[in-house]
C-alpha cells in the first residue's frame, strides 16, 4: 500500500488525499477548493477524484 505522498506519476485520477498531499495542502482546504470550484473533480460512481491535470492548472495560476 503507497501513502499519499507517493502517489504513482502515470496514475490519472488521484483521491482527495493524494490529490491533498500533491498539493501540499489539508484535505479541508481541497474540498473548499472544490466547492469554489477552483480546482475541478470527477465523479466516478459514488467516488469523488482529481486529475492530475487539473491539479496542474491549479498549480499553474497560482
Amino acid at each position: 500500500m503507497t501513502t499519499p505522498t507517493m502517489t504513482d506519476p502515470s496514475k490519472l485520477l488521484l483521491k482527495v488525499e493524494e490529490a491533498a498531499a500533491l498539493l501540499g495542502i489539508g484535505r479541508t482546504l481541497l474540498y473548499e477548493l472544490m466547492r469554489e470550484g477552483q480546482i475541478r473533480s470527477v465523479q466516478v460512481g459514488r467516488l469523488r477524484r482529481l486529475r492530475r491535470a487539473d491539479l496542474e492548472t491549479y498549480a499553474a495560476q497560482l
